[in-house]
C-alpha cells in the first residue's frame, strides 16, 4: 500500500500506520509524514532525525532508529545497507536496485533497466526473500 504524496498528511499517515498493523503514535505520526509527503527517497536515520529538528518535532535519534525498523517490519520501508554500519530506509519497498555515490553518501535507484538472470540454487527448504544490488559509484580520477 503506497501513499499518495501529492496531498500526505497526518492523516493519510494515520491511515498507513493502522492499515500496517502499528499503533499510530505521535512520534511515528510525525515521521511517517516527513518520510512519505515527499514520493520516493532515500533516507539514513541521522538524516530524519535532522529533519525531525528542522520541523520541531521532538524526538531521539535512538527513536527514529526503533521507528524505521519498525516501519520496515511492517513493510512501508526498504533496509538497503551500503556498508557494515551505514543503512539507508527507502520508501520505494518494490523490487529494485541501487546506486551508491560513495564520496557524496547518498543511494539512488538504477532505472528499470538492470535484470538480474541466475540466481544461485537455495538450499532445500529454503526460499529466495528478496536480492539486493547495490553497485558502487565513485568520481573517475584524473590522470
Amino acid at each position: 500500500m503506497k501513499p499518495e504524496t501529492e496531498k500526505f498528511d497526518k492523516r493519510s499517515a494515520r491511515d498507513l500506520l493502522v492499515g500496517a498493523g502499528l499503533r499510530p503514535t505521535r512520534q511515528r505520526l510525525s515521521l511517517a509524514e516527513l518520510l512519505f509527503a515527499k514520493g520516493d527517497r532515500h533516507v539514513s536515520a541521522e538524516l530524519l532525525h535532522e529533519e525531525a529538528e528542522r520541523v520541531n518535532v521532538s524526538v531521539s535519534l535512538a527513536t527514529v532508529y526503533n521507528t524505521l525498523h519498525q516501519f520496515t517490519q511492517a513493510g512501508l520501508l526498504r533496509e538497503v545497507a551500503v556498508e557494515g554500519t551505514k543503512t539507508y530506509f527507502d520508501t520505494n519497498v518494490s523490487d529494485h536496485y541501487h546506486f551508491y555515490m560513495e564520496e557524496d553518501g547518498k543511494v539512488v535507484d538504477i532505472p528499470d533497466s538492470l535484470r538480474v538472470s541466475e540466481l544461485p540454487k537455495v538450499p532445500e527448504g529454503m526460499e529466495i526473500t528478496r536480492v539486493d544490488v547495490v553497485v558502487r559509484l565513485r568520481r573517475k580520477r584524473q590522470n
